[in-house]
């Protein structure tokens, strides 16, 4: 005889087993389930309509015959009518438990009642009524096993599982609390994927060691475990993982917020509920697609774990060869030297390797190939291997990938912002962009603060064009730069066409001003340089209120902008193409088109004029992209960041506070 998918004279534990499964599970999840078992008409109706199943499956049929299309298999109310028959067990009261096995087997199995009578049927309650009790009370151990480790959690006692420390000290007890403290991770397809996640975390420049991977390794490889306690700590050290995994896919693993005191990008949930995300990922079928929600998903990110990839890839392969010093390679040079940076540049991709025999000197293909790395390093481009050049080709492959790990946490740190239209500013890389509507609109090459007057990072609001600016120079530029000139040279504000204003905005006389007397007294003035060919913001200044006085403007000295390293400026951002950026900015093709911008600067009028276009300005720092065609571009870190980030990235896990959710 079957029941329950099992033969019960030859296997009546797998009998009990498979009814005590169901029994615990408070409902029948499908009749078919149960193998061996023929389902009837009556049966069908019942699983998918209910009491009223066979009216309801004439309605379906006929439904299905003039319209080719299936009613759905549950309908409201049957739920409730399965939940009516295998109501929530009484572990206290035995003969209750036998009543309602008695009514399961009624449920499932109508047809073999006349052979399910007698002691046949009282072996398979009484066993199934042992082992659903046995998985009841296993299920409570377990409940309080974990209900115990939640309860050291939330008093800040430290938790270890084989070792490991578990961080997420809020979250996991709200999880399980809200779940009554029932395992999550019962589906052996959902422990192996969470293994492979982690395993795989590291395509995303981040350290699988960070998640747990060794203990989930030995988790994996262990026999399944027997103790209440030992699933409970399994289940802590894999939500744990999960839950740091997630973490750093979302907000990245350093804390921008210690490296720049002033960060003021989002750092938020936003909508999401952690609890309940949590829940959806470990329920979700696949959990690497769940997870990978909250990975950025931008161009730029994508383009950055493809190029640390390739770069993986090199270094499996032994990297390349480090060039030796020595006197410069250019076209025409031979020697030992020559061959080496023949296989350098053939392992980075800028020299395509050739089945022939390579020439024995620096000919025209492996100078454009010297051409190609200077472009997508930000050096001088002229085919000629000089001190600069050997020493980003002799940066070895191990810190090439380490700084592209660090842009990739970058680019997570700023992820939520990069979204929309925006105007990002990239310091280290001397550009700027425009993206309307999910696409680039507008691009420049930019100058860029000096080291010591480094242009900050943070986000700020378009709102002002000022045609003809005036120039009100900036505290540090006047303390540091034109009060110690006007104290050997008092002319030298009528020679730049500037005045001196008090704090009313009255000019002031400058040849009565004790000029000796500053920079070490407190300056009462403020130095303004009117409009003209040779004022420092040019024709044009692109307002944005901050607290560090920063803005965007044109400048006279085109010239800068041919320099691969451009970091001149005193911390304000000089555009190469700022005519096109007003046009796009003002969005008034009537009143503010280029010509009539034009127009309105030749008239050498001051005006200031509100933008239509109130994007956000985001100045950031990146050392390292990628193009669209796989272009990798390395940067020098200009202001010296990337270690503290690589420091950031190496360091133990831990939370780092966000902000409320929006």
């Amino acid at each position: 005889m079957h029941f329950a998918g099992a033969e019960i004279a030859q296997q009546p534990f797998d009998a009990f087993e498979r009814l005590g499964q169901i029994c615990a599970a408070g409902e029948v999840r499908d009749a078919q389930l149960l193998a061996g078992v023929r389902v009837t008409k009556r049966e069908e109706a019942l699983r998918r309509f209910g009491r009223r199943g066979r009216t309801r499956m004439r309605e379906a049929e006929r439904h299905e015959r003039e319209t080719g299309q299936k009613l759905p298999p549950t309908l409201p109310g049957t739920i409730k009518e399965r939940h009516d028959v295998l109501s929530p067990w009484d572990k206290s009261n035995p003969a209750r438990i036998v009543y309602q096995l008695r009514g399961l087997a009624q449920a499932l199995c109508p047809h073999r009642q006349p052979r399910m009578t007698g002691w046949r049927f009282s072996v398979v309650c009484f066993g199934a009524m042992l082992v659903a009790l046995g998985r009841v009370h296993a299920a409570d151990a377990v409940a309080d096993a974990l209900s115990a480790r939640v309860t050291d959690l939330r008093a800040g006692r430290e938790v270890r599982v084989e070792g490991e420390r578990i961080a997420s000290r809020k979250l996991i007890p709200d999880f399980y609390a809200q779940r009554g403290f029932r395992p999550a991770w019962t589906r052996p397809a959902q422990t192996k994927a969470l293994l492979a996640l982690v395993e795989q975390s590291s395509r995303h420049g981040l350290d699988p060691g960070d998640y747990h991977v060794a203990a989930l390794r030995r988790l994996a490889d262990a026999p399944a475990a027997a103790s209440a306690d030992a699933v409970a700590e399994a289940e802590l050290l894999r939500t744990d993982a999960l839950v740091r995994l997630a973490y750093h896919l979302y907000f990245g693993k350093a804390n921008p917020r210690e490296l720049y005191p002033d960060w003021n990008f989002t750092r938020s949930l936003g909508t999401i509920d952690p609890v309940q995300a949590v829940e959806e990922i470990v329920a979700a079928d696949r959990l690497a697609d769940a997870v990978e929600r909250y990975a950025p998903h931008i161009e730029p990110y994508r383009q950055l774990r493809e190029a640390l990839a390739r770069y993986r890839a090199i270094e499996v392969m032994d990297g390349w060869p480090e060039l030796p010093s020595g006197p410069k390679l250019e076209r025409g040079s031979e020697g030992p030297r020559v061959e080496i940076l023949r296989k350098r540049l053939t392992a980075t991709g800028d020299l395509r390797a050739v089945g022939a025999a390579a020439p024995a000197q620096l000919d025209e293909v492996l100078e454009t190939a010297v051409r190609h790395f200077q472009a997508r390093h930000g050096l001088e481009v002229d085919g000629v291997v000089g001190r600069q050049t050997l020493e980003a080709m002799n940066v070895t492959v191990a810190e090439r990938i380490d700084q592209l790990r660090v842009n990739l946490d970058r680019l997570r740190w700023v992820a939520q912002d990069l979204v929309g239209d925006y105007l990002l500013v990239d310091v280290a890389g001397f550009s700027a962009r425009l993206d309307l509507d999910g696409r680039l609109a507008w691009s420049s090459r930019a100058v860029v603060g000096r080291p010591y007057r480094k242009t900050p990072v943070f986000r700020a609001t378009m709102e002002y064009v000022v045609l003809n600016p005036t120039w009100t120079i900036p505290p540090t530029i006047l303390r540091e730069d034109v009060l110690p000139k006007l104290a050997k040279d008092p002319g030298y504000l009528a020679d730049h066409h500037m005045q001196l204003v008090d704090a009313q905005g009255h000019q002031v006389d400058a040849s009565r001003v004790e000029w000796s007397r500053y920079p070490k007294e407190g300056f009462p003035y403020q130095i303004v340089q009117a409009p003209g060919s040779d004022n420092p913001l040019g024709r044009l200044k692109f307002l944005l209120p901050n607290r560090y006085s920063v803005y965007l403007h044109d400048t006279p000295t085109a010239r800068l902008f041919s320099a691969p390293q451009r970091a001149f400026s005193s911390g304000c951002i000089r555009l190469e193409a700022p005519l096109a950026l007003a046009e796009l900015l003002l969005d008034d093709p009537v009143r503010w088109s280029a010509p009539a911008i034009d127009i309105a600067l030749a008239a050498g009028t001051t005006r200031t004029l509100p933008v239509k276009k109130q994007v956000p300005v985001l100045f950031l720092y990146f050392t390292a992209e990628a193009d669209a065609d796989g272009t990798v571009h390395f940067r020098r870190d200009l202001y010296g960041r990337d270690p503290r980030v690589l420091a950031a990235l190496r360091a133990p896990f831990r939370f780092s506070p966000v902000d409320e959710r929006r």
